[in-house]
């Protein structure tokens, strides 16, 4: 014979780690400092320009 379940503590159980999961994805995406945030943009900008300076000068233009 199983064991017994309560099925409403499992289903808020599985409700409460869902909620988890979807804050910790949260956290990720929206949880950068914008200090942080500003040097990375800054440091794209820069990798960007290094990158555009080593074109050829016949090689065409995407952008």
């Amino acid at each position: 014979m199983g064991t017994i379940v309560n099925l409403n503590r499992y289903r808020k159980a599985k409700q409460a780690s869902e909620r988890e999961r979807r804050a910790n994805e949260r956290r990720l995406r929206f949880g950068m400092p914008k200090a942080e945030r500003m040097q990375h943009t800054a440091e794209q900008s820069l990798d960007k320009r290094r990158h555009d300076g080593h074109r050829f000068e016949g090689e065409a233009s995407n952008d």
